[in-house]
């Protein structure tokens, strides 16, 4: 299973976020991507392989920001590669998603973006939750009530975690069945996102376990919990 790890607060999320895949190793991957808002824009590094890969690119390409949000992916729909490790974004750039699980009605959902004219920049089945959310969002949604309209049309179980350049005081995560957990750590001031307690038990031990169907929407004052 993938792991996920997020981050908002005061502090630059890349290291902690870095440091908590290192620390999801275990659930096995085969390539892997960080995303922060820096300076207003979501910056994004990908490297298929190693999480080495990924520190060795961004300690040659640095990125600095919060929120920020992390992804160790095992290939289901595209081979591994950087072009379809997450984090994904959608085509204004302004959203960026990462994800556990697989839409089981991803090549209708991608045939009726691509129809909309939408052009995907991976081989994933991932990639279309990032368009939903920013089709909905211009019709002048928020990201929350964009999300969640994106969430009723994707079919399977999941785990989910969005991040906007045009909201960044906040993340948006879900899970819809059984696609390994969604844990939300509370700090002082920050908090976490992870979908297992090891990427963040050095942050936090005070915990929030989301059950199927419930989303949340995470900001450095607190944590907002909603069907």
């Amino acid at each position: 299973m993938c792991g996920i790890v997020g981050y908002i607060g005061p502090r630059d999320a890349t290291p902690i976020i870095l440091n908590g895949l290192h620390r999801l190793e275990y659930r096995g991957y085969d390539s892997a991507g960080i995303a922060v808002v820096q300076d207003g824009k979501i910056e994004v590094r990908r490297a298929a392989g190693k999480l080495s890969n990924l520190s060795d690119l961004v300690a040659k390409q640095p990125i600095s920001g919060a929120p920020g949000v992390g992804h160790t992916r095992w290939a289901t729909h595209g081979a591994p590669s950087a072009r379809n490790a997450h984090p994904h974004t959608g085509s204004t750039e302004r959203v960026v998603v990462v994800h556990n699980g697989i839409v089981e009605n991803f090549l209708e959902l991608k045939e009726e973006l691509t129809a909309a004219g939408v052009v995907f920049k991976s081989d994933t089945d991932t990639e279309v939750i990032v368009h939903l959310v920013e089709r909905n969002m211009a019709t002048g949604l928020d990201l929350t009530e964009a999300a969640r309209r994106a969430f009723r049309l994707i079919q399977g179980a999941h785990g989910i975690v969005l991040i906007s350049s045009a909201e960044p005081d906040k993340l948006v995560c879900a899970r819809i069945g059984n696609a390994g957990g969604v844990v939300i750590g509370l700090g002082e001031g920050e908090n976490f996102i992870a979908s297992d307690i090891p990427a963040i038990l050095e942050h936090t031990r005070r915990v929030i376990f989301l059950e199927s169907r419930q989303m949340a929407v995470v900001t450095r004052a607190g944590v907002h919990v909603e069907t």
